[in-house]
Protein backbone atom coordinates (compact mmCIF):
# COMPACT_ATOMS: atom_id res chain seq x y z
CA UNK A 1 0.00 0.00 0.00
CA UNK A 2 1.42 3.41 -0.94
CA UNK A 3 1.28 6.34 1.47
CA UNK A 4 -1.25 7.94 -0.90
CA UNK A 5 -3.72 5.17 -0.03
CA UNK A 6 -3.17 5.13 3.72
CA UNK A 7 -5.61 6.58 6.21
CA UNK A 8 -3.03 7.34 8.92
CA UNK A 9 0.51 6.07 9.35
CA UNK A 10 3.85 6.35 11.10
CA UNK A 11 7.07 6.91 9.20
CA UNK A 12 10.17 5.41 10.84
CA UNK A 13 13.38 7.04 9.66
CA UNK A 14 15.90 4.19 9.70
CA UNK A 15 18.76 6.54 8.87
CA UNK A 16 17.98 8.63 11.96
CA UNK A 17 17.85 5.48 14.09
CA UNK A 18 21.28 4.37 12.89
CA UNK A 19 22.61 7.88 13.42
CA UNK A 20 21.37 7.89 17.02
CA UNK A 21 23.04 4.55 17.67
CA UNK A 22 26.36 6.03 16.58
CA UNK A 23 25.89 9.13 18.69
CA UNK A 24 25.04 7.18 21.84
CA UNK A 25 27.84 4.65 21.33
CA UNK A 26 30.34 7.51 21.33
CA UNK A 27 29.44 8.18 24.97
CA UNK A 28 30.04 4.59 26.10
CA UNK A 29 33.19 3.52 27.93
CA UNK A 30 35.44 0.83 26.51
CA UNK A 31 33.82 -2.60 26.63
CA UNK A 32 30.27 -1.30 27.17
CA UNK A 33 27.48 -1.92 24.67
CA UNK A 34 24.02 -0.57 24.00
CA UNK A 35 20.94 -2.54 24.97
CA UNK A 36 18.12 -1.26 22.77
CA UNK A 37 14.88 -0.80 24.72
CA UNK A 38 12.08 -1.79 22.35
CA UNK A 39 9.28 -2.34 24.87
CA UNK A 40 5.82 -0.89 24.21
CA UNK A 41 6.29 -1.47 20.48
CA UNK A 42 9.59 0.45 20.60
CA UNK A 43 7.88 3.48 22.17
CA UNK A 44 5.32 3.35 19.38
CA UNK A 45 7.88 3.16 16.57
CA UNK A 46 7.46 -0.56 15.82
CA UNK A 47 9.42 -3.06 17.88
CA UNK A 48 10.31 -5.59 15.19
CA UNK A 49 11.17 -2.91 12.65
CA UNK A 50 13.42 -0.95 15.02
CA UNK A 51 15.03 -4.06 16.49
CA UNK A 52 15.90 -5.27 13.00
CA UNK A 53 17.61 -1.96 12.17
CA UNK A 54 19.51 -2.07 15.47
CA UNK A 55 20.51 -5.69 14.89
CA UNK A 56 21.87 -4.83 11.45
CA UNK A 57 23.87 -2.04 13.10
CA UNK A 58 25.49 -4.47 15.53
CA UNK A 59 23.22 -4.29 18.58
CA UNK A 60 23.13 -7.68 20.31
CA UNK A 61 20.84 -7.02 23.28
CA UNK A 62 17.25 -5.81 23.54
CA UNK A 63 14.80 -5.08 26.34
CA UNK A 64 11.05 -5.64 26.41
CA UNK A 65 8.38 -5.41 29.10
CA UNK A 66 6.72 -8.82 28.77
CA UNK A 67 7.51 -12.35 27.66
CA UNK A 68 4.96 -11.96 24.84
CA UNK A 69 6.83 -8.93 23.52
CA UNK A 70 10.05 -10.92 23.56
CA UNK A 71 8.50 -13.91 21.82
CA UNK A 72 7.13 -11.63 19.10
CA UNK A 73 10.64 -10.35 18.41
CA UNK A 74 12.00 -13.89 18.13
CA UNK A 75 9.21 -14.72 15.69
CA UNK A 76 10.41 -11.80 13.56
CA UNK A 77 13.99 -13.08 13.53
CA UNK A 78 15.61 -11.00 16.27
CA UNK A 79 18.62 -12.79 17.73
CA UNK A 80 20.90 -11.93 20.65
CA UNK A 81 19.78 -11.43 24.24
CA UNK A 82 16.22 -10.28 24.87
CA UNK A 83 15.66 -9.21 28.46
CA UNK A 84 12.14 -9.07 29.91
CA UNK A 85 12.20 -6.12 32.30
CA UNK A 86 8.73 -6.61 33.78
CA UNK A 87 7.45 -9.20 36.22
CA UNK A 88 6.64 -12.63 34.77
CA UNK A 89 4.84 -15.32 36.74
CA UNK A 90 5.00 -19.08 36.39
CA UNK A 91 2.57 -19.01 33.47
CA UNK A 92 5.20 -17.23 31.35
CA UNK A 93 7.99 -19.76 31.98
CA UNK A 94 7.26 -22.00 28.95
CA UNK A 95 7.38 -18.92 26.71
CA UNK A 96 10.58 -17.66 28.33
CA UNK A 97 12.23 -21.04 27.91
CA UNK A 98 10.98 -21.76 24.38
CA UNK A 99 12.19 -18.44 23.00
CA UNK A 100 15.38 -18.25 25.09
CA UNK A 101 14.40 -15.00 26.76
CA UNK A 102 16.15 -13.57 29.81
CA UNK A 103 13.88 -12.69 32.72
CA UNK A 104 14.30 -10.02 35.36
CA UNK A 105 13.97 -11.59 38.83
CA UNK A 106 12.86 -9.19 41.53
CA UNK A 107 12.77 -11.11 44.83
CA UNK A 108 13.70 -14.39 46.47
CA UNK A 109 10.08 -15.54 46.26
CA UNK A 110 10.07 -14.69 42.56
CA UNK A 111 13.29 -16.65 42.01
CA UNK A 112 11.88 -19.69 43.80
CA UNK A 113 8.61 -19.48 41.87
CA UNK A 114 10.40 -19.50 38.52
CA UNK A 115 12.86 -22.17 39.64
CA UNK A 116 10.05 -24.47 40.77
CA UNK A 117 8.81 -24.70 37.19
CA UNK A 118 11.82 -26.88 36.43
CA UNK A 119 12.80 -25.34 33.09
CA UNK A 120 16.22 -23.74 32.56
CA UNK A 121 15.93 -19.96 32.45
CA UNK A 122 18.33 -17.11 31.86
CA UNK A 123 17.84 -14.41 34.48
CA UNK A 124 19.05 -10.98 35.50
CA UNK A 125 18.69 -10.07 39.17
CA UNK A 126 17.09 -6.67 39.68
CA UNK A 127 18.19 -4.62 42.69
CA UNK A 128 16.04 -1.92 44.28
CA UNK A 129 18.55 0.80 45.13
CA UNK A 130 15.98 3.45 46.01
CA UNK A 131 13.28 3.69 43.34
CA UNK A 132 11.09 1.23 45.25
CA UNK A 133 9.44 -0.47 42.34
CA UNK A 134 10.67 -3.99 41.59
CA UNK A 135 13.84 -5.50 42.98
CA UNK A 136 15.82 -7.18 45.75
CA UNK A 137 16.51 -4.73 48.59
CA UNK A 138 19.99 -3.28 48.21
CA UNK A 139 20.63 -3.43 51.97
CA UNK A 140 19.94 -7.16 52.28
CA UNK A 141 22.53 -8.63 49.93
CA UNK A 142 22.45 -11.99 51.70
CA UNK A 143 18.88 -12.48 50.44
CA UNK A 144 19.98 -12.02 46.84
CA UNK A 145 22.97 -14.29 47.43
CA UNK A 146 20.65 -17.06 48.58
CA UNK A 147 18.79 -16.90 45.24
CA UNK A 148 21.90 -18.27 43.50
CA UNK A 149 20.89 -21.64 44.94
CA UNK A 150 18.04 -21.87 42.40
CA UNK A 151 19.55 -24.51 40.16
CA UNK A 152 17.35 -23.89 37.11
CA UNK A 153 18.20 -20.18 36.93
CA UNK A 154 21.27 -19.22 34.93
CA UNK A 155 22.42 -15.83 36.23
CA UNK A 156 23.41 -13.60 33.33
CA UNK A 157 23.23 -10.11 34.81
CA UNK A 158 22.53 -7.69 37.63
CA UNK A 159 20.83 -4.33 37.21
CA UNK A 160 18.99 -1.47 38.83
CA UNK A 161 16.96 1.54 37.66
CA UNK A 162 17.95 5.13 38.41
CA UNK A 163 14.90 7.09 39.48
CA UNK A 164 16.20 10.64 39.21
CA UNK A 165 18.88 10.66 36.52
CA UNK A 166 17.09 13.21 34.32
CA UNK A 167 17.20 16.04 36.88
CA UNK A 168 20.33 18.24 37.17
CA UNK A 169 19.72 19.73 40.63
CA UNK A 170 22.11 18.83 43.45
CA UNK A 171 19.54 16.82 45.42
CA UNK A 172 18.72 14.66 42.40
CA UNK A 173 22.38 14.13 41.59
CA UNK A 174 22.99 13.13 45.20
CA UNK A 175 20.13 10.60 45.10
CA UNK A 176 21.44 9.18 41.84
CA UNK A 177 24.98 8.84 43.18
CA UNK A 178 23.58 7.10 46.25
CA UNK A 179 21.81 4.59 43.99
CA UNK A 180 25.01 4.00 42.01
CA UNK A 181 26.98 3.46 45.22
CA UNK A 182 24.39 1.04 46.59
CA UNK A 183 24.43 -0.95 43.36
CA UNK A 184 28.17 -1.44 43.43
CA UNK A 185 28.03 -2.33 47.12
CA UNK A 186 25.77 -5.21 46.10
CA UNK A 187 28.19 -6.18 43.33
CA UNK A 188 31.12 -6.16 45.76
CA UNK A 189 29.22 -8.28 48.30
CA UNK A 190 28.27 -10.91 45.73
CA UNK A 191 31.76 -11.18 44.30
CA UNK A 192 33.39 -11.35 47.72
CA UNK A 193 30.96 -14.16 48.59
CA UNK A 194 32.00 -16.07 45.48
CA UNK A 195 28.99 -15.28 43.25
CA UNK A 196 29.40 -13.89 39.73
CA UNK A 197 26.59 -11.39 38.99
CA UNK A 198 27.10 -11.39 35.21
CA UNK A 199 26.76 -8.32 33.05
CA UNK A 200 26.08 -5.10 34.99
CA UNK A 201 23.72 -2.36 33.82
CA UNK A 202 22.10 0.55 35.63
CA UNK A 203 21.88 3.46 33.19
CA UNK A 204 19.07 4.41 30.87
CA UNK A 205 19.05 7.29 28.39
CA UNK A 206 19.29 10.04 30.98
CA UNK A 207 21.76 8.06 33.04
CA UNK A 208 24.10 8.04 30.05
CA UNK A 209 23.47 11.62 28.94
CA UNK A 210 23.94 13.06 32.44
CA UNK A 211 26.57 10.75 33.94
CA UNK A 212 28.54 9.45 30.97
CA UNK A 213 30.01 5.98 30.96
CA UNK A 214 30.25 4.29 34.35
CA UNK A 215 33.22 1.92 34.55
CA UNK A 216 32.42 -1.72 35.13
CA UNK A 217 29.09 -1.76 33.34
CA UNK A 218 28.53 -3.92 30.29
CA UNK A 219 25.36 -2.31 29.00
CA UNK A 220 23.53 0.99 28.86
CA UNK A 221 19.78 0.60 28.30
CA UNK A 222 18.95 3.15 25.59
CA UNK A 223 15.26 3.98 25.43
CA UNK A 224 13.83 7.39 24.54
CA UNK A 225 17.20 8.77 23.36
CA UNK A 226 17.53 5.93 20.87
CA UNK A 227 14.50 7.39 19.12
CA UNK A 228 16.08 10.85 19.02
CA UNK A 229 14.11 12.42 21.83
CA UNK A 230 14.12 13.50 25.44
CA UNK A 231 11.09 13.01 27.66
CA UNK A 232 10.37 16.75 27.79
CA UNK A 233 11.55 19.47 25.39
CA UNK A 234 12.82 21.65 28.24
CA UNK A 235 15.15 18.94 29.55
CA UNK A 236 18.88 19.56 29.31
CA UNK A 237 21.66 17.03 29.70
CA UNK A 238 25.28 17.22 30.77
CA UNK A 239 26.60 15.38 27.72
CA UNK A 240 25.35 16.37 24.30
CA UNK A 241 24.49 14.04 21.47
CA UNK A 242 23.26 15.02 18.03
CA UNK A 243 20.03 13.02 18.22
CA UNK A 244 17.50 12.99 15.39
CA UNK A 245 13.80 12.18 15.80
CA UNK A 246 12.98 8.84 14.20
CA UNK A 247 9.17 9.06 14.04
CA UNK A 248 6.80 11.12 11.95
CA UNK A 249 3.01 10.77 12.23
CA UNK A 250 0.75 11.58 9.31
CA UNK A 251 -2.89 11.29 8.21
CA UNK A 252 -5.15 12.48 5.40
CA UNK A 253 -7.68 15.19 4.72
CA UNK A 254 -10.89 13.32 3.89
CA UNK A 255 -13.27 16.25 3.47
CA UNK A 256 -13.31 20.05 3.76
CA UNK A 257 -16.31 21.86 5.25
CA UNK A 258 -17.22 25.52 4.80
CA UNK A 259 -18.95 27.09 7.82
CA UNK A 260 -20.62 30.44 8.27
CA UNK A 261 -20.00 32.53 11.36
CA UNK A 262 -21.99 31.08 14.26
CA UNK A 263 -22.17 27.52 12.89
CA UNK A 264 -21.01 24.70 15.21
CA UNK A 265 -19.01 21.61 14.26
CA UNK A 266 -18.21 18.33 15.95
CA UNK A 267 -19.47 16.89 19.24
CA UNK A 268 -21.14 19.14 21.83
CA UNK A 269 -20.72 22.27 19.73
CA UNK A 270 -17.18 22.49 21.07
CA UNK A 271 -16.22 24.50 18.01
CA UNK A 272 -18.30 27.42 16.80
CA UNK A 273 -17.08 29.42 13.84
CA UNK A 274 -16.35 33.01 14.79
CA UNK A 275 -15.99 33.94 11.11
CA UNK A 276 -16.54 32.21 7.78
CA UNK A 277 -14.33 29.16 8.23
CA UNK A 278 -12.99 26.06 6.51
CA UNK A 279 -12.50 22.88 8.53
CA UNK A 280 -10.57 19.86 7.30
CA UNK A 281 -11.68 16.43 8.46
CA UNK A 282 -8.46 14.52 9.29
CA UNK A 283 -8.40 10.71 9.39
CA UNK A 284 -6.91 10.08 12.84
CA UNK A 285 -8.37 10.11 16.34
CA UNK A 286 -7.92 9.07 19.93
CA UNK A 287 -8.38 5.36 19.11
CA UNK A 288 -5.15 5.73 17.13
CA UNK A 289 -3.53 7.11 20.25
CA UNK A 290 -3.72 10.82 19.51
CA UNK A 291 -4.64 12.43 22.86
CA UNK A 292 -8.13 13.83 23.24
CA UNK A 293 -6.58 16.43 25.54
CA UNK A 294 -5.26 18.15 22.40
CA UNK A 295 -8.82 19.19 21.51
CA UNK A 296 -10.09 22.79 21.35
CA UNK A 297 -6.95 24.28 19.88
CA UNK A 298 -4.46 22.87 22.36
CA UNK A 299 -3.00 20.75 19.60
CA UNK A 300 -2.19 21.60 16.02
CA UNK A 301 -1.30 19.92 12.75
CA UNK A 302 0.58 20.87 9.59
CA UNK A 303 -1.18 21.06 6.23
CA UNK A 304 0.55 22.30 3.11
CA UNK A 305 3.49 23.42 5.24
CA UNK A 306 1.36 25.59 7.52
CA UNK A 307 0.08 25.21 11.05
CA UNK A 308 -3.62 24.61 11.72
CA UNK A 309 -5.22 24.34 15.18
CA UNK A 310 -7.37 21.36 16.10
CA UNK A 311 -10.99 22.49 16.12
CA UNK A 312 -13.46 21.20 18.70
CA UNK A 313 -13.21 17.73 20.21
CA UNK A 314 -10.99 14.97 18.86
CA UNK A 315 -13.15 11.96 17.98
CA UNK A 316 -12.35 8.26 18.18
CA UNK A 317 -11.25 7.98 14.54
CA UNK A 318 -10.96 11.52 13.23
CA UNK A 319 -10.47 15.16 14.12
CA UNK A 320 -11.16 18.59 12.65
CA UNK A 321 -8.49 21.18 11.87
CA UNK A 322 -9.20 24.83 11.19
CA UNK A 323 -7.60 25.50 7.78
CA UNK A 324 -9.32 28.82 7.16
CA UNK A 325 -6.05 30.65 6.55
CA UNK A 326 -4.46 27.93 4.39
CA UNK A 327 -5.22 28.16 0.69
CA UNK A 328 -6.07 25.15 -1.40
CA UNK A 329 -6.53 22.47 1.26
CA UNK A 330 -8.28 19.55 -0.43
CA UNK A 331 -9.26 15.91 0.21
CA UNK A 332 -6.22 13.67 -0.10
CA UNK A 333 -3.78 16.22 1.32
CA UNK A 334 -1.24 14.86 3.80
CA UNK A 335 -1.57 16.10 7.38
CA UNK A 336 1.44 15.98 9.70
CA UNK A 337 0.92 15.60 13.45
CA UNK A 338 4.58 14.88 14.28
CA UNK A 339 7.37 15.65 11.87
CA UNK A 340 8.30 18.04 9.10
CA UNK A 341 6.23 19.48 6.26
CA UNK A 342 8.36 21.76 4.12
CA UNK A 343 10.01 24.32 6.39
CA UNK A 344 7.50 23.73 9.21
CA UNK A 345 7.98 21.16 11.94
CA UNK A 346 5.92 19.80 14.83
CA UNK A 347 7.87 17.79 17.42
CA UNK A 348 6.70 15.00 19.67
CA UNK A 349 7.92 17.07 22.59
CA UNK A 350 5.69 20.00 21.65
CA UNK A 351 2.65 17.75 21.30
CA UNK A 352 3.40 15.99 24.58
CA UNK A 353 3.81 19.28 26.40
CA UNK A 354 0.51 20.55 25.02
CA UNK A 355 -1.14 17.30 26.19
CA UNK A 356 0.38 17.62 29.69
CA UNK A 357 2.44 14.46 29.34
CA UNK A 358 5.89 13.30 28.23
CA UNK A 359 7.06 12.05 24.86
CA UNK A 360 7.45 8.51 26.24
CA UNK A 361 3.70 8.27 26.91
CA UNK A 362 2.59 10.14 23.81
CA UNK A 363 4.51 7.85 21.47
CA UNK A 364 4.00 4.53 23.26
CA UNK A 365 0.22 5.00 23.05
CA UNK A 366 0.21 5.25 19.26
CA UNK A 367 -2.00 2.39 18.15
CA UNK A 368 -1.50 -0.81 16.20
CA UNK A 369 -3.77 0.27 13.36
CA UNK A 370 -1.21 2.92 12.42
CA UNK A 371 0.98 1.15 9.89
CA UNK A 372 4.73 1.64 10.39
CA UNK A 373 6.43 2.65 7.13
CA UNK A 374 10.23 2.48 6.93
CA UNK A 375 11.88 5.49 5.31
CA UNK A 376 15.44 6.79 5.11
CA UNK A 377 14.97 10.54 5.21
CA UNK A 378 18.28 11.10 7.03
CA UNK A 379 20.34 9.04 4.58
CA UNK A 380 22.74 6.30 5.53
CA UNK A 381 24.66 6.95 8.72
CA UNK A 382 28.43 6.47 8.45
CA UNK A 383 29.88 3.32 9.97
CA UNK A 384 31.65 3.49 13.29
Amino acid sequence: MTCANRRAWIEVDTGALRHNLIQLRRLLPEGCGLLAVVKANAYGHGAAECAAVCQQAGVRAFAVATAAEGAALRERGIAGEILVLGYSGAEAVPLLSRYCLSQAVVSLDHARLLNACGLPLRVHWKVDTGMHRLGFAWDRPEVLASAFACQHLQVCGLFTHLSDAEAPDPESRSRTQTQIDRFFQMVQYLRSAGYEPGILHLQGSYGLLNYGGIPGCGWVRAGIALYGLLSSPQDTTRFSADLRPVLSLRARVAQVHTLQAGEPAGYDGAFTAQRPSRLALVTIGYADGWPRSLSRGRGRVLVRGQSAPIAGLICMDQLLADVTGIAGVSPGDTVTLIGRDGDACLTAGEAAQAADTITNELLSRLGERLERVLTNQSGDAPAL
